[in-house]
This record gives C-alpha cells, sequence and structure tokens, in this order.
C-alpha cells in the first residue's frame, strides 16, 4: 500500500508494440472500477510490466478482461 492509501499491482501483459498498444491497454484498464492510474513499462518482443494504482481491490478478472478487450493478453503464472 502507498501513502496515499493506494494498491500498486502488478501485471504482465503480452502483445504490445507500440505506443499505440499502450495507450489502448491504459484506456481500457482505466475504465475498470477502482483504478485509479495506469502506467506501462513497454517490453517489445516480450511481456511489458503494468503497473495499476487502485483505491480498493480490483478482482484479476476485471484486469484480463480489460486486456482482452484491448486486444492483448494478460500474462499468468
Amino acid at each position: 500500500m502507498t501513502e496515499t492509501g493506494m494498491t500498486a499491482q502488478h501485471y504482465l501483459v503480452e502483445g504490445m508494440t507500440c505506443n499505440h498498444c499502450v495507450a489502448s491497454v491504459t484506456e481500457e484498464i482505466s475504465e475498470v472500477a477502482g483504478v485509479e492510474s495506469v502506467s506501462v513499462d513497454l517490453k517489445v518482443g516480450g511481456a511489458s510490466d503494468v503497473t495499476v494504482l487502485t483505491s480498493s481491490p480490483v478482482p484479476l478478472e476485471d484486469i484480463r478482461a480489460a486486456v482482452t478487450e484491448a486486444g492483448y493478453v494478460l500474462v499468468t503464472a
């Protein structure tokens, strides 16, 4: 949990290759209830790190649905 009471959740997303991809994923995840901000560390040719700050717990399936809607794949262990 951060100083502001936010929780940072980290995800890996495959298939992003450019800033347009980053914008699409950011837009879709930002629309999920409880999400305050999204940042993406783009890794072309690999899984990009997506950090999501939330004000309340967000189910993994909500994040997965948003990533899928954007056209990408959420990597799970």
